[in-house]
């Protein structure tokens, strides 16, 4: 049984975002109105994810992700973004938010947001702590237009994130979900060319997917990954088959509340998290970079 903690001023919201997730019956769900509430609630046992709104009195999500990561930098926090948060939503997930979910979204993306950040959780705690001896690893992948085989390269980059010094375990599954939104960009967007996904549920989506990927000229696109991973820095490069887009121009207005397009919400998450964002002249190939956190970066952080 999974504890989630629930953190929303708004009495409407919080009955909303509580009763989507109490559908799950593995999960059992608290709530509270502000941070100063969620702070007093971080008692043994702790919960072990945070769905909190940004906009609150006494203690805002900005201010609560910061608090947390201070003193619980191992517990997910999931932001719930409105129209004009954009850059409270950025400077959070600069602080440690692991990933976000527009409020208008609610219903269709929050419980998948939840379900993979556990199933992340859970597989970290399995994860072989012969990683932590990883010195390099270099590696590419040829995968399939399938959403569960982009999520198990990336649960398994997470396990070989252990050899590179990122500060806490939270970075790494920050890290993890960035590269996944990349993935899914280059087969949902590149690959199948499929641009209004705002109204499409998973279950959907999966179906959609499977029935697109088997036309012409889809069927026998792929998407290639190079993984490269040393303790100094990891990189991702991210190529697709599909025909590019104008990258320049939607990198640099990508905001985290794009309501209507998950290729640029992505963007915006992937730029936030990833060190380095760069695309070749087309725009099917991204290549993320992650550096090693510093002493000097430490010291930044005091």
């Amino acid at each position: 049984m999974s504890t989630l903690l629930v953190v929303d001023d708004s009495a409407v919201d919080r009955k909303l975002v509580s009763g989507l997730l109490a559908r799950e019956p593995s999960w059992s769900v608290i709530s509270c109105e502000n941070g100063k509430e969620a702070i007093a609630l971080m008692e043994p046992p702790l919960p072990d994810l945070i769905v909190t709104d940004l906009q609150m009195p006494e203690m805002n999500g900005l201010e609560l992700v910061e608090a947390l990561k201070e003193e619980w930098p191992f517990i997910p926090v999931i932001l719930l973004t409105a129209k004009g948060s954009e850059q409270i939503a950025a400077d959070a997930l600069h602080l440690g938010a692991a990933t976000y979910v527009p409020k208008r979204r609610l219903s269709l993306d929050l419980v998948d947001a939840v379900r993979r950040i556990l199933g992340f959780v859970e597989a970290d705690r399995d994860g072989h702590r012969l990683s932590h001896y990883l010195c390099e690893s270099a590696q590419v992948f040829e995968l399939r237009n399938d959403l569960e085989q982009l999520e198990q390269l990336t649960r398994l980059v997470q396990k070989q994130l252990r050899c590179l010094p990122l500060g806490d375990e939270t970075e790494r599954l920050r890290v993890s979900l960035a590269l996944e939104e990349a993935l899914r960009n280059s087969c949902l967007h590149g690959n199948l060319e499929m641009d209004d996904l705002s109204e499409i549920s998973r279950g959907e989506l999966a179906q959609t997917i499977k029935s697109r990927a088997a036309q012409q000229p889809f069927s026998h696109r792929h998407v290639r990954v190079s993984v490269s991973i040393n303790r100094i820095a990891a990189t991702f490069t991210i190529r697709d088959q599909g025909t590019g887009f104008n990258h320049q121009s939607k990198l640099a207005t990508a905001v985290l509340d794009d309501q209507e397009h998950s290729s640029t919400r992505g963007l915006a998450l992937m730029r936030t998290i990833f060190d380095e964002v760069s695309f070749n002249e087309v725009g099917n190939e991204v290549t993320l970079i992650k550096r090693a956190i510093t002493a000097d970066d430490l010291l930044d952080d005091e």
